[in-house]
């Protein structure tokens, strides 16, 4: 377990380093802030996981294997089988619970955090209200029951969401031909950057967090957005001033703003492309 837990914390770091090297956005703020303000966030939500979600899902998927639970247990397939179709449908459901807390009240008022940040980096990757992580713990029970999910499959399912949310949230320019073709089958910079645009329109899309397939599927797939013309954030919260640590983390149980409406009036919006959604832009 260690040995996965540093190999995270070098990929961490290696995105952390490219960022500096080859930064795809503009930076708004301080990188060292920042960096301080979402780790400390994250403490909180680490400790949901390590003190919630793993003490409790764990010991929930050995129990889903022992008794033959779920749709993955009604078929006889090899390990490796298993282990790939529990990643995939973990995947998908996954994706609906990303489309929730957009779309139920509740929900968004915890996860307005993540996307209050006027930057978009790896470290936004872990910045999630506590409060957020412990509601999903509920989900991950039904996926896993539902599912079928073995213990080997929860484990190989959390590495690859975990690296692949680091990934996509990172501030990293891919060489743009490499990532054209990279985009066709997981989430990348360019593709999740776009998700976090104070443009609703642009918010209400790219809702895979691994798999890039649920998006072209359901319709809610847009990659022609130039990079540099995204504003990263909520547009109700422009102000640095309001989203420190103390002020993030007691938002959801505060009065609400209109997220969507601008300051000083108005909702972002942007000219509709001549591009496909489907067609990648720098």
């Amino acid at each position: 377990m260690w040995i996965n837990g540093l190999f995270i914390v070098a990929f961490f770091g290696v995105l952390l380093l490219l960022e500096y090297l080859r930064p795809l956005r503009r930076r708004v703020e301080a990188k060292l802030p920042r960096l301080a303000r979402n780790l400390t966030v994250s403490l909180l939500g680490a400790a949901v996981v390590q003190l919630v979600e793993i003490p409790l899902i764990t010991p929930l998927s050995s129990i889903v294997e022992k008794r033959g639970w779920g749709i993955l247990n009604l078929f006889q397939s090899p390990t490796w089988a298993e282990v790939i179709l529990a990643v995939i449908l973990l995947d998908y459901t996954l994706y609906i619970w990303h489309v929730l807390t957009h779309r139920v009240p509740l929900l968004w008022r915890f996860h307005l955090v993540h996307h209050l940040d006027l930057d978009l980096d790896a470290s936004t990757a872990l910045r999630f209200h506590f409060v957020e992580l412990l509601i999903s713990v509920p989900w991950r029970a039904a996926q896993v029951i539902v599912i079928g999910v073995s213990p080997v499959s929860f484990l190989v399912w959390r590495g690859f969401v975990l690296l692949s949310v680091l990934f996509h949230h990172s501030n990293v320019a891919l060489p743009f031909k490499l990532e054209r073709w990279v985009v066709r089958l997981v989430v990348t910079p360019r593709m999740h950057g776009i998700h976090h645009s104070i443009v609703r329109e642009e918010t209400d899309s790219n809702w895979s967090s691994g798999l890039t397939v649920w998006d072209w599927l359901h319709g809610t797939l847009r990659l022609n957005v130039p990079q540099q013309e995204i504003t990263i954030g909520v547009p109700a919260y422009r102000a640095r001033e309001e989203i420190t640590v103390g002020k993030i983390l007691l938002m959801p149980f505060g009065r609400e703003k209109s997220a969507w409406q601008l300051p000083h009036d108005g909702q972002p919006a942007r000219p509709e492309s001549t591009a496909a959604p489907d067609q990648l832009l720098a």
